[in-house]
């Protein structure tokens, strides 16, 4: 298991010139290796709690901990971070349109330097898990939406990162498609077990994670329920 625990304890965030804080000590425990679901009304914060948790934002107070250890406050620090622990999907998978899917697959480990024989044996292994083993030297235009959106999935596994937080990775698909890749994550996931956030919009989705999240705002507490 590539997982470990995440502890949220009283977070506090609130952006320049808002009116009410997005978070105002807020809490929530994820064991290793769970999947669970962020859901809530648009606005509500689940895209800024992700960005705090990955350390692509800051916080006003409290502690986000991975494994036991603070995500760090420092702009260097958390990057660093960010390469060691985390791995990033999002509802457009921003592939680089000039590389090969292969290449970008494989393009964290060139910038981070752990590229090497396992890394690319990696990679080739989730592009089969995955299913597009076949399609590995297709540059991203060549792709549908679905095999895209697999594709990023895929890349944000091959560190084998401690969290994996994806910002509605369906969200732009039809709904059969969109089952399809979901199908392929949940794989992924029974595979990989890094622990997992999932923010989405798809109460269905959200069912069928281990656990889901709700998001009220400021002020109130998570709501939290079992998955199907």
């Amino acid at each position: 298991m590539n997982g470990q625990t995440l502890s949220i304890r009283a977070l506090v965030k609130t952006y320049s010139g808002a009116e009410h804080p997005v978070f105002d000590g807020f809490f929530l425990e994820v064991e290793a290796g769970a999947l669970v679901a962020l859901v809530g009304v648009s606005g509500v914060g689940k895209t800024t709690l992700l960005n705090c948790i990955a350390g692509l934002d800051t916080w006003d107070s409290g502690e986000i901990l991975v494994g036991g250890e603070a995500v760090p406050v420092g702009v260097e620090a958390r990057a660093l971070f960010r390469r060691s622990k985390v791995g990033l999907a999002f509802q457009e998978p921003h592939l680089l349109p000039e590389f090969t899917v292969r290449e970008n697959l494989l393009m964290p480990c060139r910038i981070d330097g752990s590229f090497g024989p396992e890394t690319e044996a990696r990679a080739e292994g989730i592009l089969a898990q995955v299913g597009l083993a076949d399609l590995a030297g297709r540059l991203p235009n060549q792709l549908s939406g679905g095999q895209a959106a697999r594709a990023g999935l895929a890349r944000a596994l091959v560190r084998r990162p401690a969290l994996w937080l994806l910002d509605e990775p369906t969200g732009n698909l039809d709904p059969d498609t969109a089952q399809e890749v979901f199908q392929v994550l949940l794989g992924l996931h029974a595979e990989h077990r890094p622990t997992t956030l999932m923010v989405t919009h798809n109460l269905d989705l959200a069912g069928r994670c281990h656990r889901t999240v709700r998001l009220r705002g400021a002020g109130h507490d998570a709501g939290i329920g079992i998955g199907a």
